[in-house]
């Protein structure tokens, strides 16, 4: 008996009456399920904003928080709805709630964690300032980048101590320190932090997102991320950065083309100077706010600089997870050291 019952219902399923009235049941759910996911996610009169789950094994996921419950939180992402156990679950980042009359607030760690408003975009249209009054603004925001190989520049994208620098600057080092510039008093006193801990990598783009972790570091000046593509060839530039290890230099010159071509990318070429050291270190418009990543020169002219599109730095800190840096992941870069010279001399005899 109970095995006739399931070949009864196989062969009922699968007659013609049964997929019309199972498919008309189904055309029901799923106008039912369009019509929940259309409607805003506002309960009690609480509207939530996406937030951050960060998961254990290094993983996280972004979404609008339905619900929280003892044993799970459940996330719209969009195209589905996700239950995650609370169990999996570090912590949850960015968790934006407000009421649906007022300003929205963000925390304190919501600045600090991975999540939309990482960096700072223009807010509205700023004036045209002077280089001179724009130095003295920005310059905490700009440092020097050190490791037992060399030396280039970089900038603070947020308070949090999160910086950018060229990737080449940091390849195969691991033991990095940075300067930063702070103005006290009318005085500029340069202090050391030996806590930097690589966050994510992008050879191919020559971008690095390092973080500072000293225990006294302060909250730092930071800079606006500007948009290249608005620059007009012929508009005025200017570098800060550390060429050949005079920190604090400032170097200005026009945008000569917005759209250079090296093997395969583009870059804008400007006629600001910028040296060994600069690597890594911004390129502000009159507005101050960073339009490029000083880049390279070319060594044999004058007046040929380079740098990375502002876009291709959101870009990366929009995907900085896809990027991310540690030491146990084999798909970081590998830089394998030669050997001893005797090594060399035994071989070669």
């Amino acid at each position: 008996m109970n095995s006739a019952r399931p070949a009864s219902l196989l062969r009922a399923k699968n007659s013609p009456r049964a997929s019309l009235v199972i498919g008309a049941e189904m055309d029901k759910v799923l106008a039912m399920f369009k019509m929940f996911l259309c409607l805003p996610f506002v309960f009690g009169g609480i509207a939530l904003s996406a937030a951050t789950v960060e998961l254990k094994g290094k993983a996280s996921v972004t979404g609008a928080i339905l619900a929280q419950k003892p044993d799970e939180i459940i996330v719209d992402l969009g195209y589905t709805v996700l239950v995650i156990p609370r169990s999996q679950v570090l912590k949850l980042l960015n968790e934006d709630v407000r009421p649906s009359k007022t300003k929205s607030t963000r925390s304190a760690a919501a600045e600090s964690a991975f999540v939309p408003g990482f960096y700072s975009n223009p807010a509205g249209s700023a004036k045209e300032q002077s280089v001179r009054d724009l130095v003295n603004q920005l310059g905490e925001a700009v440092v020097q980048v050190r490791t037992p190989a060399g030396l280039g520049s970089g900038f603070f994208v947020n308070a949090e101590g999160f910086l950018i620098t060229n990737f080449h600057v940091t390849e195969g080092e691991t033991q990095i320190s940075v300067e930063v510039y702070l103005q006290k008093n009318g005085q500029i006193e340069p202090h050391s932090y030996k806590q930097v801990r690589i966050v994510a990598l992008n050879k191919f783009a020559d971008l690095a997102l390092l973080r500072i972790e000293d225990k006294d570091a302060p909250r730092f000046s930071s800079v606006v991320l500007g948009d290249s593509d608005k620059l007009s060839v012929g508009d005025t530039v200017f570098a800060i950065g550390s060429p050949l290890g005079l920190e604090r230099t400032v170097t200005q010159g026009i945008l000569s083309t917005k759209t250079r071509e090296f093997e395969g990318e583009l870059y804008l070429q400007t006629t600001a100077q910028i040296n060994p050291g600069n690597s890594g270190g911004p390129l502000f418009n009159l507005r101050g706010e960073v339009v490029g990543v000083t880049n390279m020169k070319i060594s044999f002219g004058e007046g040929l600089g380079f740098a990375i599109p502002v876009e291709a730095v959101k870009f990366f800190l929009n995907h900085r997870e896809s990027f991310a840096y540690d030491n146990d992941n084999p798909s970081n870069p590998y830089r394998y050291l030669e050997p001893p010279s005797r090594t060399h001399k035994a071989l070669s005899e």
